[in-house]
């Protein structure tokens, strides 16, 4: 039986290291999913007059689980102002385009996990995009109707669009980010810095018909479970499956981390509970990357997880192969960890702090 390797880079060992390779256009490419870079990727700017050494590796990751809704009008803001995680006002600062946040419910459990851009072009008042979990975009645009109430904004699905994530081959470590430039930006509807870490790399939206290839130099496309491993592998929610609507706590899902939330704009729906469990500053589980030993192929939804003398030690939410998020609890962080699989077979899991949280963040 394996035992607990809780140090934050046991992801970027060689053995802990998901390195996943495959041809496309007869160029053979490694994909690193277990990619664990403090403090993000830093990626030259190309322009056509390089010369091959300087063109930078991507991949384009097609994500046909995640819908696009259109909110536009001159109450835009503050409608969404009392409805979710985020300060609204962030996006009227220069050079901020995109937000992360969540909706919760009254008692301030997570409902929608979502991604907020801003229109590039509003014409009449203000406007956003809202990505959101394609399977619940239909509730989620039952939620924002029932408190429009006689708001000036209307909200409507834009089926013709499509959302890409674009990641970086390379893993230098300690660089900042550089924003790519687009051989034509005027076909990109969004082209942005993913907010939740720079270990995501970049969000493109763009009209169904417009190949992202022929924006991006140097670039080839991925298969979207290639994107799922990657987040998986550096610790990153995303849709319902990892944050069960009304069931995932904000703050033990790392809305902080992914600098989804504000504790200073004011009210909005869940913000009570929100706000006391951050000033008690007291969060006994946390939404943590795991690798199991091996894959299972049948597991329960939110099956439980135990130490070795079977005391409760949290509960499995979602993964991909032997990669997966589950909601663990502190106190049994550092111990072996036992999940039984729906054919009562019995797998260990290995637990690790994601590179991207903050260095004095303690796990008893």
């Amino acid at each position: 039986m394996a035992v607990l390797c809780f140090a934050r880079t046991a992801f970027t060992s060689a053995a802990g290291l998901g390195v996943y390779s495959r041809k496309h256009a007869g160029l053979c490419v490694t994909l690193l999913s277990g990619i664990a870079a403090p403090a993000g990727i830093r990626v030259r700017r190309y322009s056509q007059d390089t010369g091959n050494r300087d063109k930078v590796p991507l991949v384009c990751y097609s994500l046909p689980h995640r819908a696009l809704l259109k909110i536009q009008g001159q109450d835009t803001n503050s409608f969404l102002q009392g409805i979710v995680t985020n300060d609204m006002g962030l996006l009227e600062e220069p050079g901020l385009r995109a937000m992360y946040a969540h909706m919760l419910n009254v008692q301030g459990r997570t409902l929608y996990d979502i991604l907020l851009y801003s229109l590039k072009e509003v014409g009449e008042g203000q406007g956003v995009f809202l990505e959101c979990d394609s399977s619940i975009k239909e509730s989620i645009l039952k939620h924002l109707k029932m408190y429009k109430l006689r708001r000036k904004v209307n909200i409507s699905p834009c089926q013709e669009l499509s959302v890409w994530a674009v990641l970086s081959q390379q893993n230098n470590t300690g660089q900042e980010v550089e924003k790519l430039e687009l051989s034509s930006p005027e076909k990109a509807l969004v082209w942005e810095a993913d907010p939740r870490t720079q270990l995501m790399g970049w969000r493109l939206v763009l009209h169904s018909q417009v190949d992202p290839l022929d924006l991006i130099a140097s670039c080839q496309k991925g298969d979207t479970e290639e994107y799922h491993r990657h987040r998986y592998a550096i610790g990153l929610p995303e849709g319902v499956k990892d944050l069960p609507p009304g069931v995932a706590l904000p703050l033990e899902s790392n809305l902080v981390y992914m600098q989804g939330i504000s504790f200073s704009k004011g009210c909005y729906i869940g913000q009570e509970l929100t706000a006391r469990t951050h000033h008690t500053g007291v969060i006994r589980k946390r939404l943590m990357p795991v690798r199991l030993s091996s894959p299972v192929q049948v597991l329960e939804e939110g099956a439980a997880l135990q130490t070795q003398a079977g005391k409760p030690a949290g509960k499995h939410r979602a993964g991909v192969g032997e990669l997966g998020l589950s909601l663990i609890r502190t106190a049994h962080a550092k111990e072996v960890l036992m999940l039984k699989s729906s054919d009562d077979s019995t797998v260990t899991l290995e637990t690790s702090v994601p590179d991207w949280w903050p260095k004095d963040e303690k796990i008893n």
